[in-house]
């Protein structure tokens, strides 16, 4: 099977998850809503929005699945909901139905580790099909080398349940601790056998940020069960990532697909040539993704990897 591994949904009805007005007024979420023909705070923005991505997974031909991301919510460290930090809630549950609605979809769960009952969500969510767990730690604000995250670690290597964590830059959300980007402070949840996926592999959304690419390469090649997803790598300001990845065979067979949709995909020119520019006329942006990754080389095993780590038949 061929998976897409980063795939967003969002949410406005409060049964399904939240966005606040900062998130509602940013750049990148009004360009969405432009690009999808949404206007004002629409009342049916949660059906439609489904619809669109039912649309663009079913479009993208040669894809089979999708992973579907839920986003919890901001928890202090003593274990309480932080709504005012909370800028994107998409409850486990609103995933659940859109999975079960959508023979195409699969259920990412998010669980905020500092949560009282982390343990007891996650064991919920494997019960129901989660494929794996997604978490953005300076977003959601923790520190994945916390000792807090740790049963959490355990509970993700006894069920076999794999850790999707953002690392490196992000300017689609508003960021509450970047210091939590380094992809070192995963390696508490390697030691404790969680297969990890470093989202975005470490790399830069901005050129003011730090570049994490060097460590991921580095736990890359010294860790089995460590991986990158390619996700948002066709935005320009990670274009730069591919030479690294693609030039290393090692590092290369640790890539898993994922496009981070509804992202924009914009072909690498430097790599691709001017006659890439023709991938423009696509509007669905995960089949561009894909073929923007078939041009630049990616084989069967990188398209096949994603399902083989997620243990998805």
């Amino acid at each position: 099977m061929v998976i897409d591994i980063h795939v967003h949904i969002s949410a406005n009805q409060q049964v399904h998850g939240s966005m606040s007005p900062r998130l509602l007024g940013n750049i990148p979420f009004r360009f969405m809503k432009w690009k999808f023909g949404f206007t004002g705070t629409d009342a049916d923005f949660d059906p439609r929005l489904e619809q669109t991505l039912a649309n663009t997974i079913a479009g993208a031909s040669d894809l089979n699945a999708a992973v579907v991301l839920a986003f919890d919510a901001v928890y202090t460290r003593d274990g309480q909901l932080d709504a005012g930090n909370t800028h994107l809630y998409v409850a486990n549950d609103y995933v659940m139905e859109l999975c079960r609605r959508h023979g195409n979809m699969r259920f990412g769960c998010s669980v905020h580790p500092y949560r009282k009952d982390a343990v007891e969500e996650i064991e919920r969510c494997v019960r129901v099909g989660a494929v794996l767990i997604k978490w953005l730690p300076i977003v959601q604000n923790f520190n994945p080398a916390d000792e807090r995250c740790f049963p959490v670690y355990e509970a993700l290597a006894h069920y076999k349940l794999p850790l999707l964590s953002h690392t490196g830059g992000e300017r689609s959300l508003p960021c509450l601790d970047y210091s939590f980007a380094d992809p070192v402070l995963l390696k508490p949840a390697l030691q404790r056998g969680v297969t990890v996926i470093a989202a975005h592999c470490g790399t830069k959304s901005t050129a003011a940020e730090t570049d994490y690419l060097p460590t991921f390469a580095r736990m890359a090649l010294e860790y089995e069960h460590f991986h990158g997803d390619t996700a948002a790598l066709n935005l320009p300001s990670r274009w730069y990532a591919w030479k690294t990845l693609l030039s290393n065979p090692a590092l290369k067979s640790k890539l898993l697909h994922g496009s981070d949709w509804p992202i924009l995909s914009i072909p690498p020119l430097g790599m691709l040539g001017i006659k890439s520019l023709t991938l423009f006329t696509d509007g669905n942006w995960m089949r561009r993704d894909m073929e923007i990754k078939k041009r630049l080389g990616l084989d069967d095993e990188y398209w096949q990897r994603a399902a083989k780590v997620l243990q998805i038949g």
